[in-house]
């Protein structure tokens, strides 16, 4: 079945909407909600350890130490962002050996 020019246009239209949508969901909470802090599971877990053990020193400190929250996130989500590369890569590898002759 030959595709028609009204058709791929129409799907271009329909892909660039469903990206501003994603856009748009993602960024408008950052603006919509005031004084939001998103503290992470490590934060967390060190709060309620010096909760239950004030007197717990680390085991180690880190060799370097984001600036802010923003540039940590940052690092997170470039690190997932690899990942999923890597992963989304082997799956396409393995399904184009499977359909390689």
């Amino acid at each position: 079945m030959k595709r028609t020019t009204h058709s791929t246009s129409l799907n271009s239209w329909v892909v660039l909407a469903l990206i501003v949508l994603f856009a748009l969901l993602t960024i408008l909470p950052f603006f919509w909600i005031e004084h939001s802090e998103f503290p992470g599971a490590d934060a967390l877990a060190e709060e309620a350890i010096l909760e239950i053990a004030p007197d717990t020193e680390p085991w180690f400190r880190p060799l370097w130490e984001p600036p802010g929250s923003e540039t940590e996130s940052l690092l997170f989500a470039l690190q997932a962002a690899i990942g999923a590369g890597f992963i989304g890569y082997f799956f396409g590898w393995q399904r184009g050996r499977k359909q390689a002759p």
